[in-house]
């Protein structure tokens, strides 16, 4: 069975990258974004927007990813923003159907904007035994959706 976007963003961020970054690096090669520049954009996602705790990189890399595929460039282009919205729209839900939420605290259990917080869900490993299948669920469900 091939591997999936799912799977190539959970390698990804196995490897090291951030959820947000895993994300949108799966998917950057589609819009002709070169690697290092999705690196560089998504890299501010991570840990729920620069570990504030808020909506999780790996949404937020995905959301980034529908705007690339269906985001308006002119003003009065208004039936492609509604199109990203109604597609953004989906994927949250979907994303929220399979994990009870989209926001990185309540996802992981830890306030991440607290350091003692982050430190203990460091301690705790959750960002390796947690966060593999929000990436891997938000690459699937790109796939679906695009």
């Amino acid at each position: 069975m091939a591997p999936t976007r799912g799977d190539d963003a959970a390698e990804l961020f196995r490897n090291g990258w951030s959820c947000s970054q895993a994300v949108c690096s799966a998917f950057a090669k589609d819009f002709d974004i070169d690697e290092k520049t999705a690196l560089r954009l998504s890299c501010g996602l991570g840990g729920g927007m620069g570990h504030t705790g808020n909506t999780c990189g790996a949404v937020s890399a995905a959301l980034m990813v529908i705007g690339m595929k269906y985001g308006r460039t002119s003003l009065d282009d208004s039936a492609s923003k509604e199109k990203t919205y109604e597609v953004a729209h989906r994927f949250i839900e979907e994303f929220r159907r399979r994990n009870g939420s989209v926001n990185c605290t309540e996802l992981l259990g830890h306030d991440l904007s607290d350091p003692d917080e982050l430190a203990a869900a460091r301690k705790e490993n959750v960002f390796k035994t947690t966060c593999p299948k929000f990436v891997r669920d938000a690459g699937e469900i790109l796939e679906t959706l695009l």
